[in-house]
């Protein structure tokens, strides 16, 4: 992947920010995404969207505490104040209970995103900068208005289920921005490891694309499973109620035949000779076909 020659002289938080901005741009324009922009994300997007978050989470987590002393992870790690992983574990607790370790789903892309970021843990791990800086800056700036949106979409009391979207250590997030991107831009890296780095940062949004298409995708199978149930339930009660229909009409039918009969047997004695003399008929030509 070849860059603009004017990069080189910039900032590495700007050049991060120019060689994504398409990336960003398709990000922004995912089903998931555009959701949120709707105000209308589902249950079951948000659920999915938490167990990717807890997968993602977990191995960038990790690898930045490894790597806690490295020269290029060093200034960007700011594990009190921007750490998600206990938060993403407290939500999935509320949505699936104490056992939700057993209970959740995680995607493939999700997978594969965070087999990523434990491969440059060990390889690489100046490539960290670029993806807890796509994360958590991305989380930091949007997580107040996407929190507010999850909040209202999904009926949610208080912060339950919400504390994804809180950073307490962080009183200003434009004042903590500011700081963050300095430190990231004070890091000193040879140009082979600058240019290693931008292509990590656009790497790094487009796994977080897959991740939102494929959770979507998940979304949309589970909808129609549950669509094709709810149809299917209610086909069988209709069914079952016309049969149901139909045969109490039938038993009124057969009542009232029934009625009529026996109303022209007690009416007439001739009637009822000329019914006697049938059953007998009727009865013999049983016993000759039998034999």
């Amino acid at each position: 992947m070849c860059f603009p020659l004017s990069l080189s002289h910039s900032d590495l938080s700007e050049q991060i920010k120019a060689v994504t901005k398409d990336s960003h741009v398709r990000a922004e324009n995912t089903e998931l995404m555009l959701a949120y922009q709707r105000g209308n994300v589902s249950l079951p997007q948000y659920k999915l969207l938490l167990c990717s978050l807890y997968e993602i989470y977990q191995a960038l987590e990790e690898a930045l505490d490894n790597n806690s002393n490295h020269p290029s992870v060093a200034p960007i790690y700011f594990p009190l104040e921007l750490a998600r992983l206990e938060s993403v574990e407290r939500d999935l607790e509320h949505f699936y209970g104490q056992d939700w370790r057993e209970k959740i789903v995680v995607p493939a892309a999700t997978k594969i995103y965070a087999h990523r970021l434990r491969q440059i843990g060990k390889d690489n791990p100046e490539y960290l900068v670029a993806h807890a800086y796509t994360r958590y800056l991305g989380d930091l700036s949007g997580g107040q208005v996407l929190g507010r949106i999850t909040q209202k979409s999904l009926g949610l009391k208080g912060g339950e289920g919400l504390s994804f979207f809180s950073f307490p250590g962080v009183s200003s997030p434009n004042l903590f921005k500011q700081l963050y991107r300095s430190r990231m831009n004070s890091i000193e890296l040879e140009e082979e490891e600058r240019k290693g780095m931008l292509q990590e940062a656009v790497r790094a949004f487009e796994l977080n694309i897959q991740v939102f298409d494929d959770l979507q995708k998940m979304v949309s199978v589970t909808e129609r499973e549950s669509e094709l149930m709810h149809t299917t339930t209610r086909n069988r009660c209709t069914r079952h109620t016309s049969t149901h229909s139909k045969l109490a009409d039938g038993e009124k039918v057969t009542a009232r035949s029934l009625q009529i009969q026996t109303s022209l047997v007690n009416a007439s004695p001739f009637f009822r000779m000329v019914l006697g003399i049938c059953v007998a008929l009727a009865t013999v030509g049983m016993g000759i076909y039998a034999f």
